[in-house]
C-alpha cells in the first residue's frame, strides 16, 4: 500500500507536468532552436502530423524533469525506516548533488548535440552542399540525449551511496575499473548521435565522475578513520 501510494503520487505529478509542457511545447521548441542556433539549417516539417510528436515529446522531458527529485525524495522517505539515523543522513547529504549533477548532465547533453550540428552545418557549407533537418527527429534526439545523460550522471550518487552503507567495497569496485569504462562507452554508444567522436565525448566524463567518485570515497574513509582514532 505504502509503494502504490508513493508511486501513484509521482506519476500524477508527472502527468500534471507531462500535460504543462505539451501545451507549452511551441514556446520549449522555439526556445531550444534559438539556444542551439539553429539559424542556417533548414529545419522542415515532414509531416502534417509531426508536431504532435514533438508536443508528446517535449511532455515526456518536462516530466521527467520536474518529477526526478520527487523520486529521489520519495525513495528516501520509503527507505527511512529501515536505515540508522546516521547512514539516513548520509544519504540525504548526497540530494542536492544528485539534483545538481542531473541538471549537468542534462545541459551536458544539449551541448554535445548542438556540437554535433555546428559540425553539420559547417561541413555542409564548406561542401556547398544544402541541409534539410526533420525538426521532430532533431528536437526529439536532442531531448533524449539530454535527459539520458542527466541521468548517467547519477552513477557516481548511487556508488558513493552504496560505498558508504558498506554494500560495495572501494577496493572491490576499483578492480571493476574496465568494465566501467566499457560500460560508459557502451551507454554511450546507445544514445541518439552516431558519430564515434561524440561517443568517446559523451563516455570521457562518466569516466571522470567515477573516478572523482573513488576518489572522494577514499577521502570519506581516511576521514572516518582519524575520526575514529581520535576518540
Amino acid at each position: 500500500m505504502e509503494v502504490r501510494k508513493r508511486v501513484s503520487f509521482v506519476l500524477s505529478i508527472f502527468v500534471i507536468a507531462m500535460i504543462v509542457g505539451f501545451t507549452f511545447y511551441e514556446k520549449i521548441i522555439k526556445f531550444l532552436v534559438d539556444a542551439l542556433s539553429l539559424q542556417g539549417v533548414n529545419i522542415v516539417f515532414t509531416s502534417p502530423f509531426q508536431f504532435i510528436n514533438l508536443a508528446i515529446s517535449c511532455g515526456i522531458v518536462i516530466g521527467l524533469i520536474f518529477v526526478f527529485p520527487l523520486i529521489i525524495a520519495q525513495i528516501l522517505s520509503f527507505l527511512k525506516p529501515a536505515l540508522r539515523e546516521k547512514e539516513y543522513r548520509a544519504i540525504l547529504v548526497f540530494l542536492p548533488f544528485s539534483i545538481f549533477l542531473f541538471l549537468i548532465g542534462f545541459a551536458f547533453g544539449a551541448f554535445i548535440m548542438k556540437w554535433q550540428i555546428q559540425i553539420f552545418l559547417g561541413r555542409s557549407t564548406a561542401l556547398g552542399i544544402g541541409n534539410i533537418l526533420d525538426i521532430s527527429k532533431l528536437l526529439t534526439q536532442i531531448l533524449l540525449t539530454s535527459a539520458l545523460m542527466g541521468i548517467g550522471f547519477q552513477f557516481p550518487i548511487l556508488l558513493l551511496i552504496l560505498m558508504r552503507m558498506k554494500v560495495i567495497k572501494h577496493h572491490q569496485l576499483s578492480k571493476q575499473r574496465p568494465w566501467v569504462y566499457l560500460g560508459s562507452f557502451m551507454f554511450a554508444l546507445l544514445l541518439p548521435p552516431d558519430s564515434l567522436l561524440a561517443d568517446f565525448v559523451l563516455t570521457l566524463p562518466l569516466v571522470i565522475l567515477f573516478e572523482v567518485t573513488l576518489l572522494l570515497n577514499k577521502i570519506f574513509e581516511a576521514k572516518g578513520a582519524l575520526e575514529k582514532g581520535s576518540d
